[in-house]
């Protein structure tokens, strides 16, 4: 893994590490040391001559990290799962359509196959082994003794109909500061980051996950027929917008597009955020994936002095406190609106990408930092990481894309370690630990050096 970091008046130090393996973390709890913890890295790929035989076969050797989740995928208890997961997320779709037809209906496009990954199933199901159906810790086990799950439905400022999820900590203190997870594009529900959901849980937040319009299980389109996905990318920074302002929405306060658009459909939605008694409104972080890592650089932004004013609804100013964003962050341009820092950030970039291919000559080291280098410049906050051997679906755990391992051994029921998903659930939660916890939580003593482990 490839990392640069600075962080100001706390951390005043810029790192570059040539690779690094997996981490397990610093037990929470624990001492944080003075300093992080020597290590010998082995440097010999780092060096190759290029070109070289020995950078040759390191390539190849790098490269084939992509097809590492392949290979686990086709165990018989994946499968099994899978299969399984998979007709049961068809048959919650039937259901819905069934009890409320305007689902289906010509006005919000949606159809079996509209948006894409609608059903939930088969790719679109995620990790199949994290649904309250599945035995195992992130099972049924996970929902029973560590999450209080509720399903919400609420429209956007164009009054599509959005699906999601509110999760909060069925243990440890609240009010819990709170993280909204925005999807990244096209093939891409909300159960591709389930597995954010529950670390965030897990390690002392409370959540929302949701499918943006044009995605998932959200609608197509507008009652006027605007579009959403990458048809209309201002659903990643808009409609992000508008989950932030549902998350924060109470009686006091009711979430004001479920008022405007109340005569839309039938459907029942819901008034404002059941958990919201249990968040802290003053600690909020945003994370989002690919185009959603876009609409999280953007969101950031509102506000600051050179971008567009906060245009939610529940706040008078932008309640963002940090974000993240999976491969990765955005510099503005092609359609988005400026993007100008404000708060801390993490960027994690992929070395593969979208459609992965083995590289015939060394990349260009200064590839994917050119907005660690505007954040740096402005003096905020902000880390930036390349996971080695990765593709840009190590943050949404799709099978059979091509990713690094994610699914070592499902032979106990539920995936657990691996490489590139495991290096971002680490720096993740320790970045928003570092920029959203107080003292005495759960993470905030040693999140310093899992930062720099």
């Amino acid at each position: 893994m490839k990392m640069r970091l600075i962080a100001a008046a706390v951390l005043p130090l810029t790192l570059l590490i040539g690779a690094c393996g997996n981490s397990d973390g610093v037990a929470e709890g624990g001492t944080q040391p003075d300093a992080p913890e020597t290590v010998t890295t082995d440097l010999t790929c780092d060096n190759a001559e290029y070109p070289s035989d020995l950078w040759t076969q390191c390539e190849a050797e790098n490269f084939a990290k992509t097809g590492e989740s392949g290979a686990e995928q086709s165990a018989p208890a994946f499968q099994a799962r899978l299969n399984t997961q998979s007709i049961e997320n068809t048959s919650t779709w039937s259901a819905r359509a069934a009890a409320d037809p305007t689902w289906l209906s010509p006005q919000s496009g949606n159809t079996m196959f509209t948006p894409l990954c609608a059903t939930w199933d088969i790719q679109c199901a995620g990790d199949p082994f994290r649904y309250p159906s599945a035995a195992g810790q992130y099972g049924a086990a996970f929902y029973a003794d560590e999450a209080e799950v509720t399903p919400v439905v609420f429209y956007d400022r164009e009054c599509a109909r959005l699906s999601g999820r509110v999760w909060k900590p069925k243990t440890g203190n609240a009010p819990f500061p709170a993280i909204v997870i925005q999807n990244g594009s096209v093939q891409a529900p909300e159960t591709l980051y389930w597995w954010a959901a529950q670390a965030f849980i897990r390690a002392g937040y409370a959540v929302i996950t949701f499918d943006p319009r044009g995605q998932g299980r959200s609608d197509q389109q507008t009652p006027s027929g605007t579009q959403g996905s990458n048809a209309n990318p201002t659903v990643f920074w808009e409609g992000l917008v508008d989950a932030i302002d549902f998350f924060r929405s109470s009686s006091v306060q009711p979430y004001p597009h479920n008022i405007t658009c109340a005569n839309t459909y039938p459907t029942e939605t819901t008034a404002f955020n059941p958990i919201v008694a249990s968040i802290d409104a003053d600690r909020l972080g945003i994370v989002g994936h690919s185009l959603g890592g876009t609409g999280v650089s953007v969101v950031q932004s509102y506000g600051a002095t050179g971008a567009d004013p906060w245009p939610g609804q529940i706040d008078s100013t932008n309640p963002v406190k940090v974000a993240v964003a999976w491969d990765g962050i955005s510099t503005g341009g092609g359609g988005a609106p400026a993007v100008v820092p404000q708060f801390p950030i993490m960027g994690h970039n992929s070395e593969y990408g979208l459609t992965p291919v083995t590289y015939t000559q060394p990349p260009d080291p200064q590839d994917g930092i050119v907005a660690f280098g505007i954040w740096q410049s402005e003096g905020v906050p902000v880390f930036e990481l390349t996971v080695r051997g990765s593709t840009h679906y190590e943050w949404s755990l799709i099978p059979t894309f091509p990713t690094t391992s994610w699914c070592p051994n499902s032979d106990e029921g539920f995936c657990n370690g691996g490489w590139g998903n495991a290096l971002g659930e680490h720096y993740t939660v320790a970045w928003l630990d570092r920029w959203l916890k107080k003292p005495g939580e759960i993470g905030f003593a040693t999140a310093d050096a899992r930062l720099l482990d």
